[in-house]
């Protein structure tokens, strides 16, 4: 073999080892920058049983998740589900706890009995509008009145909807003697004691449950805030309003205690930013505009509207409205809570909570 062969085979592994090296140096350069630029993404999915055309859900929840993308630079991403395709409307909130869903908001009234004192806020006479109703929840909250009744979630916004009132179909209600007989959509435990003491018969169901019942005499009317009548399209069966005050529904908004625990602190803070009174006002804010939008809707519309504004001064409502809050406040108390104590906080948060 000749020198010339021996120095051009020489020449050849020098560039062949100088190659691999160089390879491999960009290789490794490259797998350090995507190391460096890859964060982990933490997926959050929220469950509710609204209609993903209800303005709850565009115009409180959607800016909300999109909110807490911004806020985490993109490292939390809220996927929502509505019309309830994760969980049942009454499961959402056990459903948050066990971590089949990682956030969820349901109405309390919706589990018989989950939420005692809490729903004592629901009672006649404690609220005029869905934001005062939150400052009141979350007063009681943060006092640790009705803290204990979330303990195993975490806890993100409770949230007021405004004041009930009555629908029906070609049946108006200026007494409760009209109600008599009539099979009442109820959402809660509340409402349904009052709606008893009226001698009408309250039916429990979803609110997504309610247009097809009503649609099939299921159902003569409804117990229902204002907002829903156009969320699931009511107005297109009732025609018939009784604008009284006798209960005032909340929802519950919570996280799954695991999955917020194991957030960085820095993503924890993020949720903690974005959540509680502030959380609520908002979502309670377009309820209270939305009741007022629908009621005006119906007015246009050419229904009948009656108007009982204080009917705990109203000699023909006074006495079943007291009848049904006290048969609530006894069946608390009966469980061993004071209610009554509660009762009383309750009415002296609400004189601070002027929204």
């Amino acid at each position: 073999m000749t020198t010339k062969t021996h120095l051009g085979m020489l020449l050849t592994a020098l560039m062949m080892i100088s190659g691999c090296s160089n390879s491999d140096q960009a290789v490794n350069a490259s797998a350090d920058t995507d190391a460096g630029n890859t964060e982990e993404v933490t997926t959050l999915r929220f469950s509710h049983f609204m209609t993903a055309t209800d303005n709850i859900n565009t115009e409180a929840l959607e800016p909300w998740a999109k909110k807490i993308e911004a806020d985490s630079n993109g490292r939390i991403k809220v996927e929502i589900y509505p019309s309830a395709t994760l969980s049942k409307p009454g499961a959402t909130y056990d459903a948050t706890a066990k971590g089949i869903v990682d956030i969820g908001m349901q109405a309390q009234g919706y589990t018989a009995g989950r939420f005692p004192l809490t729903q004592i806020v629901e009672l006649p006479g404690i609220t005029n509008t869905a934001q005062q109703q939150s400052c009141i929840l979350h007063k009681l909250y943060d006092e640790g009145i009705i803290a204990s009744e979330y303990a195993d979630t975490h806890l993100l916004a409770l949230v007021g909807t405004g004041q009930g009132a009555l629908h029906t179909v070609d049946k108006p209600i200026r007494t409760p003697a009209d109600m008599k007989g009539l099979r009442i959509r109820q959402p809660s435990a509340v409402a349904s004691h009052i709606i008893e003491a009226t001698g009408a018969a309250p039916v429990g169901m979803p609110a997504s449950d309610t247009y097809t019942a009503l649609q099939r005499g299921v159902i003569d009317g409804l117990s229902f805030t204002w907002q829903p009548i156009q969320a699931f399209r009511l107005d297109e069966l009732i025609n018939t309003h009784t604008n009284i005050p006798f209960y005032n529904s909340t929802f519950v908004i919570s996280m799954n205690k695991d999955k917020y625990d194991n957030l960085p602190d820095d993503l924890k803070k993020v949720i903690d930013d974005n959540s509680g009174a502030a959380m609520a006002a908002n979502v309670s804010k377009v309820f209270d505009v939305s009741n007022d939008k629908a009621m005006n809707a119906a007015k246009e519309k050419g229904d009948v509207m009656i108007d009982i504004p204080d009917p705990l001064d109203d000699p023909n409502w006074k006495g079943p409205l007291m009848e049904g809050s006290q048969k609530y406040l006894n069946e608390v108390n009966a469980t061993g809570l004071d209610a009554n104590d509660v009762y009383e906080k309750i009415k002296a948060a609400s004189k601070t909570c002027v929204v």
